[in-house]
């Protein structure tokens, strides 16, 4: 049976075809394209997180010595520790001071560096004690390090507040990447670590 018009049918279905396919092409290119940009950015944004994490080891090695397999600073100085004591002995404050200087120096200049990025950092004082059968090595591994953040306060040498929060921390006579019983006596430390906290990372 044909009506009015049916041999403009075929015509007409083709031309439909035909404009669906380009439609459909049109949103595949598009969609490869921003598949391929997303792409692009995250390997940017990836190296640029990598390029961050990189930049916090640079501390002066006169200083601190930087321990790849824990990914954590060592002071290159052994601040020595009494027995049973928190106290920061006088010739050590003035290296420890040294010490706070350079990794404020570090995170003014990242600040300056990476400033518009959603970057923070966070700068933690970790103590240890020896295992000397001392009853309270925790907490004093935590006083230890706590006597470092009083020396830098009392300096004015802490860190900018805002894009850099200090903690202090105590391992006791635990924590990995201790020194060996036959030097048992050099866990009485401070250690240093400095973390990234990334944000969003702008890619321009």
């Amino acid at each position: 049976m044909k009506g009015k018009g049916a041999g403009f049918f075929w015509p007409s279905f083709t031309d439909l075809m035909t404009s669906l396919f380009f439609i459909m092409l049109v949103l595949y290119v598009l969609t490869f394209l921003k598949l391929t940009y997303q792409q692009k950015a995250t390997e940017e944004q990836l190296k640029k997180i990598k390029e961050i994490q990189a930049a916090v080891t640079e501390l002066p090695r006169e200083y601190f010595a930087y321990d790849s397999t824990y990914k954590r600073f060592s002071l290159v100085q052994n601040i020595e520790f009494d027995r049973g004591k928190d106290v920061i002995k006088p010739d050590d404050e003035v290296y420890l001071s040294k010490v706070g200087e350079s990794i404020s120096k570090l995170i003014k200049d990242l600040a300056a560096k990476y400033a518009g990025q959603d970057i923070k950092y966070v700068v933690i004082i970790e103590g240890m004690a020896s295992n000397d059968n001392y009853s309270d090595n925790f907490p004093l591994s935590y006083k230890r390090a706590w006597a470092v953040l009083k020396l830098w306060q009392r300096e004015n040498i802490v860190p900018d507040p805002k894009v850099c929060e200090v903690q202090v921390a105590g391992s006791g006579t635990g924590g990995i990447g201790r020194y060996a019983p036959k030097d048992e006596i050099k866990n009485q430390r401070i250690l240093i670590q400095i973390v990234p906290k990334i944000g969003e990372i702008k890619i321009e």
